[in-house]
C-alpha cells in the first residue's frame, strides 16, 4: 500500500499541520502516534520526524490523497478547536494534493454537521465523487 517513505511523508505532513498554529497539543501528538501505529511507524520514528521531518512525497492514486486529507481533517478537529488559520492551511494542503477546491470547501462546511466534526468515510467519498463526476 504505502512505502516507508510515503508513510513517513504522511506523518511528517500531519506533524507540520499540527504545528501550524504554533501550539502542538498532546491530543494532536497522540492522534499522530495512533495513525503512525496503524501505518507501522513507531513512536520513536515519529519523535524523530517531529525534530527533523522528511521530504514530501506525492501520493498516488487520488484515493490515497483523499484519505490523507481526511486524516488531516480529523487531526484538525481532535482538540475541538478550529482556527481560521488551520482552515486556510488545510485547504492549501488539499489544493497542493490536487484535490478539487469545491470538494474541499464542501468537506470543511459539512464537517460541522457531524458529532465532533468527524465526517464518516462514506460521506467523505460521496462528496469527492460528486465533484469528480
Amino acid at each position: 500500500m504505502y512505502s516507508k517513505e510515503e508513510k513517513l511523508s504522511l506523518l511528517s505532513e500531519m506533524i507540520q499541520f499540527a504545528k501550524a498554529d504554533k501550539n502542538f497539543k498532546e491530543q494532536e501528538y497522540n492522534f499522530i502516534v495512533v495513525v503512525g501505529s496503524q501505518l507501522g511507524v513507531s513512536e520513536e520514528e515519529i519523535k524523530k520526524l517531529i525534530e527533523e521531518g522528511v521530504a514530501k512525497k506525492n501520493l498516488q492514486p487520488e484515493s490515497q490523497r483523499i484519505l490523507q486529507f481526511h486524516r488531516l481533517v480529523l487531526l484538525m478537529n481532535v482538540d475541538q478547536e478550529t482556527s481560521l488559520e488551520e482552515i486556510h492551511k488545510i485547504k492549501d494542503i488539499g489544493l497542493r494534493m490536487g484535490l478539487r477546491p469545491e470538494a474541499l470547501d464542501t468537506v470543511l462546511k459539512e464537517m460541522h454537521n457531524y458529532p465532533n466534526k468527524v465526517i464518516p468515510p462514506k460521506e467523505l467519498i460521496a462528496i469527492f465523487t460528486r465533484f469528480y463526476n
